[in-house]
């Protein structure tokens, strides 16, 4: 199984986000509730890093 690296998160991320930019009608429940873990691990790396 291959690494998930901190790039492989953001880029997802990214890509969720363009999603509902795209589609603001839709609710996307599940992928937002991802795009939340996202940010966090995101802004936790950003502070460690800091």
């Amino acid at each position: 199984m291959p690494m998930t690296t901190m790039a492989d998160r953001e880029k997802e991320l990214r890509s969720l986000l363009e999603k509902f930019a795209a589609h603001p009608e839709k609710a996307f429940t599940e992928e937002r509730a991802r795009a939340a873990v996202l940010r966090r691990m995101v802004a936790a790396q950003e502070k460690e890093g800091a």
